[in-house]
């Protein structure tokens, strides 16, 4: 059976926003982080893209929720090439390793994912393209718990060792109407 501490390598990206302005939020970009070997995805709007709000986010929304990876993927980019970040690598005992500069495919799995993603928020956002924070939790759920057509599994079910339990799971599909004016 997995075990998802045993085989712990993720791709982090930041520096994805979906659109040039803020949220309502005061978000502007998403920080996203995706487990190598299940494309489990964690993505989490952030204001800035600086070192301190990507180690926070990275920590906050991952390591403290599901564990200690074996392996860091990052590109290149100033907030994750840092002493901050060396630094927390260290002592938590992560293997930091860098992209080739200007080759994306490094860090394919996020790529893809953000590939997804666009179209998805693009859909869902207001007039003034300023919720597009809102959506972002829908998006990852639809995402994690939707089958993979790489592995025939979904992410969740391949991260937790069980299928997730849908909204629609739990609809009954007969309705007993009283009256016929209540349909």
């Amino acid at each position: 059976m997995y075990t998802p501490a045993k085989y712990v390598d993720i791709i982090v990206n930041v520096l994805w926003n979906p659109t040039t302005e803020y949220s309502i939020n005061g978000n502007k970009y998403i920080l996203v982080i995706t487990d190598y070997y299940t494309t489990y995805v964690v993505a989490h709007p952030v204001p800035d893209n600086s070192a301190i709000t990507a180690a926070r986010c990275f920590v906050e929304q991952f390591v403290f929720k599901y564990r200690i990876p074996r392996r860091l993927i990052t590109d290149q980019g100033i907030h994750f090439k840092n002493e901050l970040m060396k630094n927390l690598t260290t002592l938590l005992g992560i293997h930091h390793i860098h992209t080739s500069a200007y080759h994306p495919q490094g860090n394919g799995l996020v790529e893809r994912f953000n590939g997804t993603c666009h179209p998805q928020l693009a859909k869902l956002h207001n007039v003034e393209l300023n919720n597009w924070d809102e959506y972002l939790a829908p998006v990852i759920y639809a995402y994690n718990t939707g089958i993979q057509n790489s592995t025939g599994y979904s992410p969740f079910q391949l991260m937790f060792g069980r299928n997730s339990n849908l909204p629609l799971d739990h609809t009954s599909t007969t309705f007993i109407l009283q009256r016929t004016n209540d349909y």
